[in-house]
């Protein structure tokens, strides 16, 4: 059986992408998250915050969102 990755998501099984951790949706709203982001409304999408902070990854657009936007 597959193991889990990262917050139970799955690697890719096939090439280009094997071994990789699998992205959250952008749909997803950060209220959603296993530790929703202060910077960002609860009903924020992903893909809007990773517009916003020009990361891709949940942990950079927490760390992009640190610096942009004090926490309030």
């Amino acid at each position: 059986m597959k193991e889990p990755g990262l917050d139970n998501r799955y690697r890719d099984q096939h090439p280009p992408k094997a071994g990789e951790i699998r992205q959250k949706r952008s749909d997803t709203l950060n209220k959603n998250l296993p530790q929703p982001i202060p910077q960002f409304s609860p009903n924020a999408k992903l893909g809007t915050m990773r517009e916003e902070t020009g990361k891709v990854s949940e942990r950079g657009v927490r760390q992009e969102a640190k610096k942009i936007r004090p926490e309030k």
